[in-house]
């Protein structure tokens, strides 16, 4: 019996791209010598993402469809998907909805998987039509990552990847409530290898990533993985302390010396300012492990499924 591969592809407000996607994923598997299923994970879409998937699954046996309860966010939708999976097939490839992430690529990371290598991810190149604005923060993402973070990424990660079947089972038992799945599969360890590729142009809608989003994705993914900031705030704080007090002795010197004391509402305003905006930047920093900690406790699930196809 030939072994088998799932394709997960989370889906929110995708209904423009299903058709494409099926028909490039299709032309892709014809020549791959593998069972391969399609698992669209609906994360709540407002669209007729979901229609248009039951009506799939029931023009293709290998189509199936998991819908959540609401939009639960790009990261646990994959999460299901995976969970769904992955006792009956031997790998996962997952990949995003939108045709930015080229299924040409697939046949690569099987021949991968294929030589042994337990987790083949990808790394996106510069894409120029992006903008200046745009790579450049996506560069700023991953630096931030690197410097605050304990483990490293290399710039360009995306989740389109396939990890194998070990890999998955290991992955399915984390049970954190914010999940970063680039760093967790870079912290699982296993045999990796890196596939370097060009991202197509989205074939419709816009991006899910708004500015905001990336930036709580990156605090997301920093916090998860790392205490650093705890320590840097300690560090300020012990280091503007210093500085307060060498101040603090210079100003009773030359007070004592020049025989008045130095006048400048204007400029004691101004530091009490700057110091009570930073005892706020180092409380959210607190704040923002104490949150994880307490939302952690409630030991909610990642996600709620719907209604699924899949037996």
């Amino acid at each position: 019996m030939n072994k088998s591969i799932a394709i997960v592809i989370p889906s929110y407000n995708e209904a423009t791209n299903i058709d494409v996607l099926i028909q490039a994923l299709n032309e892709t598997i014809i020549n791959i010598n593998y069972n391969i299923k399609f698992i669209f994970v609906d994360d709540g879409s407002s669209d007729e993402t979901v229609a248009i998937l039951k009506e799939k699954s029931k023009e293709y046996q290998h189509i199936y469809y998991l819908e959540l309860s609401r939009n639960f966010g790009h990261q646990n939708a994959l999460k299901a998907g995976i969970d769904l999976v992955k006792n009956d097939v031997d790998a996962i490839i997952s990949m995003d909805g939108d045709m930015q992430h080229p299924p040409k690529i697939i046949p690569k990371l099987i021949e991968k998987w294929e030589e042994g290598f337990e987790v083949v991810y990808t790394i996106r190149e510069e894409d120029k039509k992006l903008g200046f604005v745009k790579n450049k923060t996506s560069n700023l993402f991953y630096g931030m990552m690197n410097k605050l973070s304990d483990i490293k990424f290399e710039p360009g990660t995306a989740d389109f990847r396939l990890i194998d079947k070990k890999v998955a089972q290991v992955f399915s038992d984390f049970t954190e409530n914010e999940l970063f799945i680039r760093g967790i599969i870079n912290w699982v360890g296993f045999k990796q290898y890196a596939i370097h590729y060009e991202p197509n142009e989205r074939y419709s809608g816009k991006s899910k990533y708004t500015l905001g989003k990336m930036m709580r994705f990156a605090v997301q993914g920093i916090t998860s993985f790392s205490t650093k900031p705890l320590s840097m705030a300690i560090i300020l704080g012990i280091s503007l302390s210093v500085m307060a007090f060498i101040f603090y002795i210079s100003y009773v010197l030359y007070s004592i010396y020049y025989g008045h004391v130095i006048s400048g509402w204007a400029s004691v305003i101004t530091t009490v300012v700057f110091f009570g905006g930073l005892n706020l930047v180092v409380l959210g920093i607190i704040g923002v492990y104490i949150g994880k900690l307490f939302m952690q406790s409630k030991g909610r699930p990642n996600y709620l499924i719907s209604s699924t196809n899949y037996k």
